[in-house]
């Protein structure tokens, strides 16, 4: 039996949901909207941690559970469905079983500059990168980059931009907070979710500077699956082991000459979105990862 932890309406748990059913496998779902609803009891002794829910009056055993998918977004709105996501979250971290992801190892992602130091690590290039809120070295940097984009340090979601006249006439605001800067790569985004040692890759064709927002730019976007030279499907299958993360969302981007430079991994990717746009089965290939069918 898999658990699958997550708001019910959010795509991604849906898809994961009818692609159990589809393959039959057995799962239960915990659905976060309804946590003031259910109960939790965890205990964790000197040897051994034991967690029981309660949901829709039947009691499951986690620890009998062969695998967890959790997608938890937000903590709760109420003081008994934040204490059960908080019991449940640490669960997480002390399961002995199969978590698609501990929360400890998403940390990687609360601190961009560290994480691009361990992809780089797994071999991948990466843009040259400055971490500031000093404007005088920020123009340093632009000028002898030419195009440069910016983004936040943290693992909260934030808009890539690009560092143009306007911005850099502006600078003065990056005092009160230490940005990201990034020499621009010019190519073709492609986003690689791994799951397990699978990888499906999607090439995005458009003119925005980030994809995920062309529409506030008025800019049009094309999806496609593509296939990964063998190399570098492996080199991104290596990068989510090192990072301990079997399903991520690695951000590539193709250069002219063939080679990748990768910008960042999503520990927690909406692969919904891609999987709409190029049909790759992404939540059904978890669901086999997740029963041991894959």
């Amino acid at each position: 039996m898999i658990i699958v932890f997550g708001s019910g309406d959010d795509s991604c748990i849906e898809l994961v949901v009818d692609a159990a059913l589809e393959l039959g496998v057995e799962h239960r779902l915990i659905d976060q909207r309804r946590l003031d609803h259910d109960d939790l009891l965890l205990e964790v002794g000197p040897s051994a941690v034991r967690c029981l829910v309660r949901v829709a009056d039947e009691v499951i055993d986690l620890g009998e559970a062969g695998a967890v998918y959790a997608r938890p977004l937000g903590v709760g709105d109420t003081p008994r469905s934040q204490t059960f996501s908080a019991a449940f979250t640490e669960w997480l971290d002390l399961a002995d079983t199969l978590v698609v992801n501990r929360p400890i190892a998403m940390r990687s992602n609360s601190s961009k500059p560290y994480q691009c130091q361990l992809i780089s690590d797994a071999g991948f290039a990466v843009p040259d990168t400055l971490v500031s809120n000093d404007p005088h070295e920020v123009r340093q940097f632009a000028e002898r980059h030419g195009r440069v984009i910016f983004k936040s340090t943290s693992g909260i979601r934030s808009i890539v931009r690009e560092l143009d006249e306007q911005r850099l006439d502006a600078l003065d605001g990056v005092r009160s907070l230490p940005t990201q800067f990034q020499s621009y790569v010019n190519g073709v985004d492609t986003r690689v979710h791994v799951v397990g040692d699978a990888a499906f890759a999607t090439e995005m064709a458009t003119d925005a500077i980030d994809y995920r927002y062309s529409r506030l730019d008025g800019k049009e976007v094309t999806h496609l699956a593509v296939e990964l030279d063998g190399e570098v499907a492996q080199r991104c299958v290596a990068l989510a082991a090192l990072l301990q993360l079997p399903l991520c969302g690695i951000d590539l981007r193709r250069c002219a000459d063939g080679s990748y430079v990768c910008f960042e991994v999503n520990p927690m990717p909406a692969f919904s979105y891609y999987e709409a746009n190029t049909g790759q089965p992404i939540a059904r290939t978890l669901v086999e990862f997740l029963s041991g069918k894959a």
